[in-house]
């Protein structure tokens, strides 16, 4: 009687064995299985990591939900999941992507505040994002928008956002944007006026700040911007007249066609340089951290006019007379 107990003992131990070498084997294959998802895989929140493999085994991306059960008791630490919104890639298993997940590990996404650009534009590239949730209302008119950016500290907006490129996540906003790019601006700013040359013209680092827009929409050369800055501080301190045509065009938005006509030079709107001394009311144009540095560090000499050259660069002149010449050559051809 022993040996045919004996013999179905060792039976059942091979059956077992091979049940769970089986079992085993399917497990290790279902682990390294890529799950074939090319996707943006969006975990709500509340979504638990079962629920998640509830959700693939309907749409029979896995067979086995077993296995991926048995996968989380193994693993606990996969169970904790982040939501957002994720990039999937067909070569993942359902490991990759849990481990994916639990590390937050987010698609992100990046809009970019250009320098130079104004708050119209601004507003454009905005509202063209869809990547971004809009709050703002931009079917409202322009003034109504500008109001509605509180955090700004300024009755105008433009030149209050720190031109640079910013990541975001799904979910994130447009005010988000100019939440984080303010704040920049105002890091920014503070760092560089706390290192300022002496006798300056500005009393406030706002003040700096048009000036630095000014000089930002001069000059495509990034080393023209000090000796530019130099020659308007030194126009300042002699009382004259910054005559800068940014300014002109500035105040014609967002309706300018882009030609500055006589009328237009003569138009006695506050950012007229032409018309108004000293520094406008507000900047005319986002700036990043050189057009800062410039505008606070200026070059020293004795020039006091330019114009543009027609490559991008200028001509920096000390007279009256010898800027007209280089009119006549650079800008009339004659």
């Amino acid at each position: 009687m022993k040996k045919p107990i004996l013999t179905f003992f060792i039976l059942l131990v091979l059956i077992f064995s091979g049940i769970t070498w089986y079992l085993w084997n399917g497990f290790q294959e279902f682990i390294q299985q890529p799950l074939g998802l090319e996707q943006e895989l969006d975990v709500e929140k509340g979504t638990s990591a079962y629920s998640l493999g509830r959700k693939w085994q309907k749409q029979d991306v896995i067979e086995q939900f077993y296995y991926y059960q048995l996968l989380l008791k193994l693993k606990p630490e996969l169970r904790s999941i982040k939501a957002g919104n994720y990039k999937i890639t067909p070569d993942m298993t359902a490991v990759d992507v849990l481990q994916k997940l639990v590390a937050g590990d987010v698609i992100k996404y990046q809009f970019s505040v250009i320098e130079g650009s104004n708050i119209y534009e601004l507003l454009v590239a905005l509202q063209a994002n869809p990547d971004l949730v809009h709050e703002l209302n931009y079917e409202k008119e322009y003034a109504d928008i500008f109001r509605s950016m509180q955090f700004v500290g300024q009755s105008h907006p433009e030149g209050m956002f720190y031109a640079d490129t910013y990541q975001f996540i799904k979910g994130d906003s447009d005010l988000d944007i100019l939440k984080r790019a303010h704040d920049r601006l105002l890091t920014i700013l503070d760092q560089e006026w706390s290192g300022r040359a002496d006798g300056l013209p500005y009393e406030t680092p706002y003040q700096a700040l048009i000036m630095a827009s000014i000089i930002e929409k001069e000059t495509a050369v990034p080393a023209e911007r000090p000796e530019i800055s130099g020659v308007f501080v030194r126009r300042m301190a002699k009382n004259m007249l910054l005559q800068t045509d940014p300014t002109i065009i500035y105040g014609l938005l967002p309706e300018f066609d882009g030609n500055i006509r006589r009328n237009d030079i003569r138009n006695p709107h506050p950012w007229n340089t032409y018309v108004h001394r000293g520094l406008p009311p507000t900047p005319i144009a986002m700036v990043g951290r050189e057009a800062i540095q410039a505008a606070l560090n200026p070059k020293p000499g004795d020039t006091l006019y330019f114009v543009a050259k027609g490559d991008g660069s200028h001509h920096f002149s000390k007279t009256l007379e010898e800027h007209n010449r280089a009119v006549r050559k650079y800008q009339l051809n004659r």
